[in-house]
Parts: structure tokens; C-alpha cells; sequence
């Protein structure tokens, strides 16, 4: 069952979204059936590559400087993060240009490391402050899980595997999606957002349904 997921690091609601698919996948039992792939979407493909943004001051300006609705709005994503057991440090969260990230996780895949690269940094994003436009420490989360940290500096430095990332961009045009997290399972069925558990299982099980249906 392939599951693709068009997602960005910046994106707190990716965060969660795929923590639930992938508890949904292990209440089912169907981590050996499944194959994740990521895909590359940039929120802001044009923020800045050397300097930050406080993810609260930029919630602040979205929100009009209204501060009761920022503060409403981060208690509400806190409740949702706490329900998949996930940590958001939000006095901590930067917001950086995330193409590195996206690059590093393409070489990931080379490794069979993808998911477990994209789970270290958002782990580390929104709990521990991680910036992004941090080469160095992306480069040692890369050497942490088994990633030849040269090998990583080099697509870096290089900006290797942008065809990759345009590719990513345009499939999601050729799908439409203008908001992410979204999910497309086996190109047949789609999640877009945060959704209750249930979607999720569902949506897998429907899934797994239908590839039987297929193979006969």
C-alpha cells in the first residue's frame, strides 16, 4: 500500500497528521504492508535562508496582533499535539526556509532512512527549537541515524535533487492541493488536514480493500 504525503517541516499540522497515520497504520497492523513516501511542499519556498522568524510573532501578525486569538489558536494546536503525544515548544519554534530539509530527506531515501530523518528533524523542529537553516545541524541529525555526513554537505552545497522538488510541486498541482497535510493512498483515496483517528483507520482500510479488489 503506497501512501504518499505532501507535507513541510514548518508545518505543525503535518506534524500531528502524520503522527496519527502512523498510529492508525500500527493499530491496524499494517506497517509491513505500507510505503511511505514524502513530498516535498514549501509553505514558503521564498523565506529567508539565513535568517529566522518567531513561529509566535508570525501567528501574532497572521492573527492580526490580536493576541487573544493567538493565544486561543496555540492552546487549541497544543490540545491536538497532545492527543498524538507529540511536543511543541512554541517559545522555541523558528521559522527558516525548509528546502535543505526537503533535499536531505530525498538523499534519506536513499539510505531507507526517509521516514526516520523526517521524524528525527520534526521532532527536533518543534520541540527543541531546531533551525533549519542550520546546515551543521542538520548534517548531524544526518550522521546520528547513519547518513554519510559528506554525502549530505555535498547535496547541500550543490543543491542537489531541485528537479526532485519541482517534481514533488507539480504533482501536487496535477492533485490540486493548495493545503497541506494531505495524504493520497494508493492514487485512489485522499486525506487533507488534521482528521480523527477513524478517518485515518478508515481510509487504510479502504485502502487495503481495494488493492484486493484490484488483484483479482
Amino acid at each position: 500500500m503506497k501512501i504518499e504525503i505532501f507535507s513541510d517541516f514548518a508545518c505543525p499540522f503535518c506534524y500531528i497528521a502524520k503522527t496519527k497515520l502512523f498510529q492508525a497504520i500500527e493499530q491496524l497492523n499494517l506497517g509491513e504492508e505500507t510505503e511511505v513516501v514524502y513530498r516535498a511542499f514549501e509553505i514558503s519556498p521564498a523565506a529567508s535562508k539565513t535568517e529566522t522568524l518567531s513561529y509566535v510573532d508570525s501567528i501574532f501578525k497572521k492573527k492580526n496582533n490580536d493576541l487573544r486569538k493567538t493565544e486561543e489558536f496555540m492552546e487549541a494546536l497544543q490540545m491536538h499535539a497532545q492527543d498524538v503525544g507529540v511536543v511543541f515548544n512554541f517559545d522555541k519554534i523558528v521559522l527558516a526556509n525548509t528546502k535543505n530539509a526537503h533535499r536531505l530527506t530525498k538523499l534519506a531515501k536513499l539510505y531507507e532512512k526517509e521516514l526516520e530523518f523526517v521524524d528525527v528533524v520534526m521532532k527536533n523542529y518543534f520541540a527543541e527549537g531546531l533551525n533549519l537553516n542550520d546546515t551543521e545541524s542538520l548534517l548531524t541529525i544526518c550522521e546520528q541515524i547513519g547518513i554519510d555526513r559528506s554525502m549530505a554537505q555535498k547535496i547541500i552545497k550543490e543543491e542537489q535533487f531541485t528537479e526532485e522538488l519541482v517534481l514533488d510541486r507539480y504533482e501536487a498541482q496535477q492533485l490540486q492541493i493548495k493545503i497541506i497535510p494531505f495524504f493520497v493512498f494508493e492514487d485512489h483515496y485522499g486525506i487533507r488536514g488534521v482528521e480523527p483517528m477513524e478517518v485515518f483507520t478508515n481510509t487504510l482500510l479502504q485502502t487495503k480493500e481495494y488493492i484486493k479488489k484490484n488483484q483479482k
